[in-house]
């Protein structure tokens, strides 16, 4: 099956206000009670994106802010812990925060039609939501060479149990044990893209999806990092698409046809975890598109 071209809005300069102004571009309205997906930050990180900064577009989409708890040490791995940073980080000052898998048993979600897992555990107060946004924070990751919106689709709406799950190819929920289990880099990296697109068939079928990446504070590692390296590349711009295969290809491409010096290191990191593979295997389950049409809006 061929699909058309996705469009993937672009504007370089990176404010709140545009924040906004891209979103509307994409023409979608987010039915009912949003979900808007962050990365709420490791204490200690100096990358993450600050709530004040996603102040307009929350208030825009009359959203509720969502995290999971992390399946690592640090200060999020229980709900406890992560309520605290939460408020620490000052995501409690400015919204109303859930934090999806808080208490209580995982919603599942069947994948049919998954390579590698068969069911996403998520957080279970997903079911309180009819549409999401999910504002990702483009950088590197340590482990899955990249962060985008397919990575916050899938680890990031993952419960504890969840993520230990994806991280284990299907093999270990207990995060104790998960790091005695781990797969083959590529069977985790098509274990995300078969969770990433459970949750984008359940709120397409609800009251829609759609995806925004900003591309600030390029950092080989990730806003779950405690000490992150600094960034090493010059900031891009902001991305927004109604698909998130798209999006994420449309960040790289960005990262590779840029003429920064650091682009080297940021894509020696993506490469070496063979990031990209996540991408590709999203495609192959039919829920986007690597191609597309890069607008730019200014």
């Amino acid at each position: 099956m061929h699909m058309e071209k996705a469009k993937v809005y672009l504007c370089k300069e990176i404010t709140s206000e545009n924040v906004v102004k891209i979103f509307e571009k994409l023409g979608k309205e987010l039915k009912g009670k949003v979900a808007v997906k962050v990365h709420s930050g490791e204490k200690g990180n100096q990358n993450y994106l600050h709530p004040e900064f996603m102040k307009p577009i929350v208030e825009y989409v009359n959203g509720t802010i969502v995290e999971c708890n992390t399946a690592y040490e640090g200060q999020r791995n229980n709900t406890e812990k992560h309520k605290k940073l939460l408020e620490e980080h000052e995501w409690t000052k400015y919204f109303n925060v859930d934090l999806l898998d808080a208490e209580g048993s995982d919603k599942i979600l069947e994948i049919p039609n998954g390579k590698v897992i068969k069911e996403n555990y998520v957080g279970k107060n997903i079911e309180y939501y009819d549409s999401m946004l999910v504002l990702s924070h483009f950088k590197g990751h340590p482990m899955g060479g990249y962060g985008g919106a397919l990575k916050q689709l899938s680890i990031g709406c993952a419960s504890s149990e969840g993520k230990a799950w994806i991280h284990s190819a299907g093999k270990e929920k207990d995060q104790t044990k998960l790091w005695d289990n781990l797969p083959k880099q590529d069977k985790f990296l098509e274990s995300m893209a078969d969770a990433a697109s459970s949750v984008v068939k359940y709120f397409d079928q609800k009251g829609g999806i759609a995806f925004i990446n900003i591309m600030c504070n390029m950092s080989v590692d990730c806003d779950c990092c405690a000490v992150a390296e600094d960034p090493c590349m010059k900031d891009i711009g902001i991305l927004a698409s109604l698909d998130p295969i798209a999006i994420d290809q449309a960040c790289i491409d960005l990262v590779r046809n840029s003429d920064d010096p650091g682009k080297e290191h940021f894509l020696e990191r993506v490469e070496s975890r063979h990031g990209t593979h996540t991408i590709d295997s999203a495609e192959e389950l039919g829920f986007g598109t690597k191609a597309y049409e890069l607008i730019s809006i200014n």
